[in-house]
């Protein structure tokens, strides 16, 4: 990424929110170091009622996925085994199948390799440790902790009583306060924060080049919000994760850059939420138990999830 001269801004940002070295220079997963056992707990003792709702699209060739990012490809299904009885005539039959995809094709998380800048990923580590044959040697996504926290919804556009964001709004700290209000909940230390701006309802009702772009996001001065909460890792309801077109012209993906390079935090794209806000709604209350591990693909710079809330 190439920070314009002129945008001041991400450079102070970038300076307040680095986490390089916080939690030791062989560090690997970041913010993840802030799921403790405690957290933990604490989270499994939101669970009332024990209804569950899932956050994951359905992995499908006509996805998410318009080839705007080159390579990304929507998964391909295919089968490899139609009832062949393998131990001859009479005997057990089974069918097997393969797929093709990109690893952040449809809900997942990046992972802190995903996204470098001034030739450095998450620790200060150089971005030429990814590479072709062994994709992520550091902080790959199989590094990831197992991944069960207390999720929070910060269901931005309900909060402004619309259904779904402008593409033009880029979501703001005041933004995440008033949904925090909202929520009758405090964001705190080692919460996976759930940002639901509502965009996914276009790409629901079938409108799959306008849910990508433009699109509403996370603005840039989002980061140093999420740093001093001390969360440990957010997602959202969009493809991009962050305003597209940029607030500032010429300087793409910052909050990529500041989330995974200099925190160390994992960021979700292509969550639903819609259910998720509906049952909060009903429910009164936004803090959850959320179980949301990556598949662990060893190198994998990101990783399909298919996360659930347990209310």
């Amino acid at each position: 990424m190439t920070v314009p001269a002129q945008c001041r801004e991400f450079t102070e940002i970038a300076e307040r929110v680095n986490n390089w070295g916080r939690w030791g220079a062989d560090d690997e997963i970041g913010t993840l170091n802030l799921v403790t056992d405690a957290v933990v707990r604490e989270a499994a003792s939101t669970v009332r009622t024990g209804r569950r709702i899932p956050l994951a699209l359905p992995l499908q060739q006509d996805g998410v996925q318009t080839g705007l990012v080159p390579g990304r490809v929507n998964p391909l299904h295919t089968m490899v085994a139609l009832n062949v009885e393998m131990f001859g005539p009479g005997t057990v039959a089974t069918s097997d199948d393969a797929v093709t995809m990109g690893l952040q094709a449809a809900t997942h998380w990046d992972g802190l390799a995903h996204v470098s800048y001034g030739g450095r990923i998450y620790n200060g580590r150089p971005a030429t440790t990814v590479t072709a044959h062994g994709g992520a040697a550091f902080s790959g996504i199989e590094k990831s902790r197992p991944l069960v926290a207390r999720g929070v919804l910060l269901d931005v556009a309900r909060a402004r009583g619309e259904e779904q964001l402008a593409r033009g709004h880029a979501v703001t700290p005041e933004d995440l306060e008033a949904a925090e209000e909202f929520a009758g909940t405090r964001v705190r230390a080692g919460d996976i924060v759930l940002v639901r701006t509502g965009q996914l309802r276009r790409y629901l009702s079938g409108d799959r080049n306008g849910y990508a772009h433009p699109s509403p996001g996370l603005s840039l001065r989002t980061p140093a919000w999420f740093h001093a909460r001390d969360v440990a890792a957010v997602a959202n309801d969009t493809l991009t994760f962050e305003i597209v077109p940029p607030e500032i012209e010429g300087l793409w993906l910052p909050v990529h850059a500041l989330h995974l390079v200099e925190m160390g935090m994992l960021q979700g794209q292509n969550w639903n939420l819609e259910e998720l806000s509906e049952a909060c709604a009903e429910e009164g209350r936004h803090a959850f138990l959320l179980a949301a591990q990556p598949e662990p693909f060893t190198g994998g710079t990101g990783a399909p999830v298919a996360p659930v809330a347990v209310l």
